[in-house]
């Protein structure tokens, strides 16, 4: 199945509230524009926010729950902002009214894990702190390690601080050093479960930490792109259902040609970290460029993001 057929319509909100979190982190409170209920929401999930400026970004949730009223982000202002963020923090007012995506999950808790092992870094923390109040709604045994450059910078402080000693906080600026993922990793019990968001460099140090670990108890989540996308070109597509054939030149990625033939696709990041472009893939192999997919995943070859990932065979089939 083309998951860009089953998505949800995009929902009409209008922002409720906006509260100051850490510096340069505001958290975005969005209801329904009807008032309603919003969809339930599992923990790690996100939604797209669509901006008024014509961006798609995604962000995490920071609750989950069912029959939820509001859903709340966090937004860190990126002084790279290629306009998300930056429009966010500066342009949004309480009150204004846009749409929103229904919640997608990549980072899914396992809720019955007989531990499980929180690590977030900086604005890495909102699917892992939306993750530490379900497990502790459930009486689950979990900790949570979250590691900032300084106090300032972390968010959720005065919320964490009723949970006692099941929360670790790290401040490089304090401590003279990283955090040490390797020791923290290397602690947790086999049967375990490891969750981990944050900067490109704390995920690597984080899968290098937990490489002999089974890779079913080892699970992380980027917000950032790891890896340039595929724009060498070369090869065709063929657009199963109608038998189109397009080629893919080099400078360009799938997505840039399917929009330049005016085939209507989702797309949100363009970094291959939010899932919303994914599409199956019937023949070919691919070469992926995303930050979401398994190793088996990407081996089987039967799904691909097409904002960044491209082809090594000279033909792929789509099922768009």
């Amino acid at each position: 199945m083309n998951p860009n057929t089953s998505l949800a319509e995009p929902i009409a909100v209008r922002l409720h509230s906006i509260t100051y979190a850490a510096r340069d982190t505001h958290l975005y409170e969005f209801v329904r524009a009807n008032d309603g209920a919003m969809p339930d929401v599992a923990p790690g999930a996100h939604v797209d926010l669509h901006l008024p400026n014509g961006t798609t970004r995604p962000y995490s949730l920071v609750r989950a729950g069912r029959g939820m009223k509001s859903y709340v982000v966090g937004v860190k202002l990126d002084p790279k902002s290629r306009g998300g963020s930056r429009f966010i923090h500066d342009k949004l007012m309480v009150g204004t009214q846009m749409s929103l995506s229904a919640p997608r999950n990549h980072f899914p808790l396992k809720e019955d894990a007989p531990h499980t092992l929180l690590i977030a870094g900086g604005i890495g923390i909102t699917p892992i702190w939306c993750m530490a109040q379900h497990l502790q709604e459930r009486n689950a045994s979990w900790e949570l390690w979250y590691s900032c450059r300084s106090r300032a910078d972390a968010a959720f402080r005065d919320e964490m601080a009723a949970f006692g000693d099941r929360v670790h906080l790290h401040f490089d600026e304090e401590a003279g050093t990283l955090i040490d993922l390797k020791a923290l990793v290397a602690s947790a019990s086999p049967e375990a479960h490891l969750y981990c968001c944050g900067p490109t460099p704390m995920l690597t140090a984080y899968e290098a930490a937990a490489a002999a670990r089974d890779p079913d108890t080892v699970h992380l989540e980027h917000f950032g792109s790891v890896q340039a996308a595929a724009t060498d070109g070369g090869y065709v597509i063929e657009l199963a259902r109608s038998g189109c054939e397009l080629a893919v030149p080099s400078g360009k990625s799938i997505l840039d040609v399917l929009v330049a033939n005016n085939i209507s696709m989702n797309s949100s990041c363009l970094q291959g970290v939010c899932g919303y472009c994914e599409v199956a893939v019937l023949e070919g192999e691919v070469d992926h460029r995303d930050s979401i997919l398994t190793p088996s995943e990407r081996a089987s070859n039967s799904t691909m993001m097409v904002c960044c990932s491209g082809a090594k065979s000279a033909r792929l089939v789509l099922d768009i």
